[in-house]
Formats: structure tokens, sequence, C-alpha cells
């Protein structure tokens, strides 16, 4: 075991061909031999020098080869080389007269690693735009193009933030089943798959499951896909989408409000300050937004809409839309809540008032919904009772019901389009674009 681990311990602790990411090499490296690796973007013979863009997940290396001092291996390659080839290339590192780099690569060694097979489906510098079926056809290509990649680097640092704030609250992350025997909210709008001779569902909401879990753990959240079978075909609906869902016992509507305001303020300061070049390619500015959100009650937003001329089809009782809410003339592009539904608006599960009205909110950014939620009902009678009420049997539900014989704590709680989420973080009008793969009502490839 000895002779082993020394043998392990002697092993080269460098990359097999990469001593420099692109965002690494600067003055500091002047005169050092370093080898780069990453796909090439722009080649540029002239005359007896060649240029050679090279990009990484980091930014660009501009390679410079004499072609007196290559080697005839290495001149083969370059004279047969395709863009968007993978390539390492091997050299010394010289100040540059670019604006654009403030050191390159005088190379003498190039190794293609894999040759890219022209003609491509997309041009991933932008340079020739391409439809979003195109390049979602070509996704992994696609995320090669440096407004893209932007997004999802985003994407990664806004998860971070949103898991950081809810922890750093207390809250207990948990994962819950996606394969799922009865429907949560009714059924009409989920996907049933065979499960050995039943038949089960894809969970479009962790819901009853994370209201059990408070019984003991008071406080939870999941980060997780989930499905709908909607037939909506739009810039912000998906029929498998990811979601951030939280519950807490002994807190309030209000007090889970709060989680959220301080989730998308906390996400939006951490994309602010880590995320500078991403937001700068996206041409995008984010502006923390001050806490408590404003709140308006479903009642003025519907007198609101009355109020506008040309405009008399909405009634009290009917649902709010995004195609209603964006004539809504208050709060265009700011995050704001929604507050005082009707309770047959509103799913089973939330506490109905005296005045008709559901303890529940809708979280928006302009007409963008973003999260929905509320004070929970914590009585079996009632729940038994607000089932009947909306055509549902109790009976169904009986393995839900019976954990609120067991002592069920007063709780709130919400769920909220993460990928909504980043359509506000990044800038973007459609969903997709903030998506890896998405899937809709016509897409299930790639």
């Amino acid at each position: 075991m000895l002779e082993v681990w020394i043998s392990l311990s002697n092993l080269k602790k460098k990359n097999e061909v990469r001593d420099f990411r692109a965002e690494q090499l600067t003055k500091k490296q002047v005169g050092r031999v370093v080898e780069v690796s990453g796909w090439v973007e722009d080649i540029r013979p002239l005359g007896s020098i060649s240029f050679l863009t090279l990009r990484d997940p980091t930014g660009i290396s501009q390679i410079v080869f004499n072609n007196k001092n290559v080697s005839a291996t290495s001149q083969a390659v370059l004279s047969a080389l395709q863009r968007q080839s993978i390539v390492s290339v091997k050299g010394v590192v010289q100040e540059s007269r670019s604006q654009k780099v403030e050191v390159e690569i005088l190379a003498d060694h190039i190794q293609l690693l894999s040759a890219a097979k022209h003609p491509l489906p997309l041009d991933p510098t932008g340079r020739v735009p391409s439809s979003i079926d195109a390049r979602l056809d070509a996704r992994a290509l696609d995320l090669r193009t440096p407004s893209v990649a932007a997004i999802f680097r985003i994407r990664s640092v806004a998860l971070q933030a949103v898991r950081s704030a809810l922890i750093s609250q207390e809250f207990v992350e948990v994962s819950t089943p996606k394969v799922i025997g009865n429907a949560v909210e009714g059924g009409a709008n989920l996907f049933s798959v065979g499960y050995f001779g039943k038949k089960a569902f894809l969970a479009q909401s962790p819901q009853l499951f994370k209201e059990q879990l408070v019984i003991s753990l008071e406080r939870v959240f999941e980060i997780a896909s989930y499905y709908r079978a909607e037939k909506s075909h739009t810039t912000r609906h998906l029929s498998e989408f990811y979601g951030i869902d939280v519950e807490a016992a002994y807190m309030s509507e209000e007090e889970v409000m709060a989680v959220a305001e301080d989730v998308i303020s906390r996400s939006i300061q951490k994309v602010s300050k880590e995320c500078v070049k991403e937001l700068r390619i996206l041409a995008h500015e984010l502006k923390t937004p001050k806490v408590p959100f404003p709140r308006v009650s479903y009642a003025n937003v519907v007198e609101d809409l009355q109020g506008q001329e040309n405009n008399n089809s909405i009634r009290f009782g009917d649902d709010l839309t995004d195609g209603t809410l964006s004539s809504f003339s208050r709060f265009k592009s700011e995050f704001f809540w929604i507050v005082d539904w009707p309770s047959q608006l509103k799913p089973f599960y939330l506490e109905r008032g005296d005045n008709g009205l559901a303890r529940s909110f809708d979280l928006q950014h302009g007409k963008l919904e973003l999260a929905s939620g509320g004070k929970r009902v914590s009585t079996r009678a009632e729940l038994e009772g607000n089932l009947k009420k909306a055509g549902l049997r109790p009976k169904n539900f009986e393995n839900h019901l019976r954990v609120f014989d067991w002592g069920m704590p007063p709780h709130s709680g919400w769920g909220m389009g993460f990928d909504r989420l980043m359509m506000v973080l990044t800038g973007r009008k459609n969903v997709r674009e903030v998506v890896f793969y998405p899937r809709d009502r016509f897409r299930l490839d790639p």
C-alpha cells in the first residue's frame, strides 16, 4: 500500500493539455512557456504569420504562429484546421498590441484534439443569427455562444444564492418523489405513466409532501424539476420546469412572503457582484429591489383594469392571466404582490377567510407571475371540506389526510418558478432561452 501511495503522490498535478484558462493569462506570465486548450473561433493566415483565436468558457486567447518556426506537423494541422475544432497550443506568452487581450501566445506547436465537422448547424460566434429552434436542436454547440454561456453561468450563481438564502434561515433541503399515485390539485394537467401495472403521475408540485414534512422538520425547501401537461405554447410555459418550493411551520403568509423577498434580493445581489462580465455581455442591468415589495389586492387590480378604456370584460372572480395583467397600470417592471384572492381561484389546501377570500398571494414581476402561495389549512376537517368543495374525493387523499391526525402545526409556504426568475435575472423574453434542454408540447429532443 505504501508503494502505491508513493506512486500516486508523484503524478503530475496538472491538466493533460492545459496550464491556464484564458482569463488566467496575464502580464505575470510574459516570457513563460504555457499550454492552452479550447475551441478555434477564428483562423487568419497572413503571409508568413497566422493568427488564431482560441476560446474556452472563460474568454479568448490570441495565438500567433510564425510559420518559419513551426514544425511540419503543426503546419499541416494549421492548414487543415476548421473553426470550432478543439486544439491544444504551446508557446511563449508575450504582450499583445490588441486592445481585446493584454497578452498573446507566440506558439510553435499545435495539436488537433478533436475536429469539428462542417457545415455546422449554427454559428456559435453569433455573427450569423439562428432561430430558437435551430439553437435548441444543437444546444451543446449553442452554448459556445458567449451570450448563451453567460445565461447559464448566471443560472448557476443564482441557484447558489437561493440555497444560501434559505439555509441561512434554517430551512432544510429535502427531496420528494416525482412519480406519485395521486394528483395534488385534481390531475387534469398531469402526465400519466405506467408503474408496474398501476397508473401513476409525474409530480406537478411537491405540495402535499412538503406539508407533511413540516410536522417534524418545520422548515423545508426543495429545488427540483416538475411536470405539467398543459397545452399552452407561450414564451413563459414549459412542460418540465424547475421550481423552488418552501414550507414553514409557525410562519404566517406575511413571514413566508418576506422569505421570498430575501431569496430574490440575495439572488440579484450575488449575480450583480459575481456576474459582472456576463451581465455586460447580455446588456442587462440588475437593481436590488426595495423590500418589502409593494402589495395590491386582487380587488384593486380588477378595479384598475375595469377603469381602463375599452376594457370591460374582466369581472371579480375571473382569473388574472398574463394577458390581463399586461394592461395593469401599476408596477409594470417591478416586483409586487397580489394578495387576497377569491377562494374559488385558489387550491383546496389554502385557508379561506369569512370574507370569501383565500389567505393567498402571487408574486409578480410586471405581468410575469413568479410565485404563488399562502397560509395553509392545518386541520383535517377543514381540509376535507375544501376537497369536497373542489369536487375531489377525500378518500383519494387519505395518505395525506392522516398526517393531520399526528399533530400538524400551522404553516405557510410558496412555490416559485426558477426558470421565470431566470428570465428576470437575464432580461430574456423566452423561457426556453434560460433552460438547457426545454420541454414543451412540441419538443422532446434533444
